[in-house]
């Protein structure tokens, strides 16, 4: 695993951009990095993060976000709340944020490329749900990668299946891209991995400056991507 870059490598390197060409002074790409960065690609996890089964976990979190209701004033013996806490408890583990287990990452079985395949292959419009760790709300988007394979392949799928994995975790767009991209890199065997990710934060657009027009763009590139015709020809086939 590569150590954080600085931030004027991270900057150019990574092409972290918002749309609409949105410029920042450089005291405020500093802020933007320090919330958003952090100074490892890992999730913050401690070490106790899985001695709860699910089912605990489940159990726990449905006790306390019926706490939540109740001190926001709703009445959980209505017909349409009753059920709500044992259903976003459900939602947190089951589902959203699933990806924390590392016993849910997909494995990779790779292939004998019987076909002497050599370029890029690449696999677009991989749909993004996730959860922004701030706030804790819906980041949707799409995720477009590709790989050079170095003497074997892997199943479409797993692409697919590696994108999710990363995705169902709170998250911030930065690090999940490089996740994406480190995943990859180690379960493909194969260092030339590019990856762009496009991606609405609802917490942009229904909080805070309530901006619904915005979406982030994040990219990666590795091996042979970090040559720019190689780069330009996967950003060409992806927007």
């Amino acid at each position: 695993m590569k150590p954080p870059e600085t931030l004027l490598s991270t900057a150019e390197n990574k092409f972290i951009m918002t749309k609409h060409d949105q410029k920042y002074t450089t005291e405020e790409l500093a802020e933007l990095f320090d919330n958003h960065m952090g100074s490892s690609i890992d999730t913050p996890l401690r070490s106790d993060a899985f001695h709860l089964s699910d089912e605990e976990k489940i159990s726990q979190i449905a006790e306390k976000f019926e706490d939540i209701m109740h001190i926001l004033g709703l009445d959980l013996s209505d017909d349409s709340l009753r059920g709500t806490p044992l259903r976003v408890a459900k939602m947190y583990v089951s589902e959203a944020f699933a990806g924390l287990n590392p016993s849910n990452k997909p494995e990779m079985k790779l292939f004998d490329n019987k076909y002497q395949y050599k370029d890029m292959l690449i696999e677009k419009n991989i749909t993004v749900h996730s959860h922004c760790e701030h706030h804790f709300v819906p980041i949707l988007g799409n995720c477009h990668i590709a790989y050079v394979p170095n003497g074997q392949v892997v199943g479409l799928s797993k692409l697919n299946r590696i994108v999710r994995h990363y995705s169902k975790r709170p998250q911030v767009q930065e690090r999940l891209t490089r996740q994406i991209a480190e995943a990859l890199m180690e379960g493909l065997g194969t260092p030339s991995v590019a990856v762009y990710l496009e991606a609405d934060h609802m917490c942009v657009k229904t909080r805070g400056i309530e901006d619904a027009g915005s979406s982030t763009i994040t990219m990666a590139f590795h091996g042979a991507f970090e040559d720019e015709i190689q780069r330009q020809y996967f950003l060409n086939a992806v927007q």
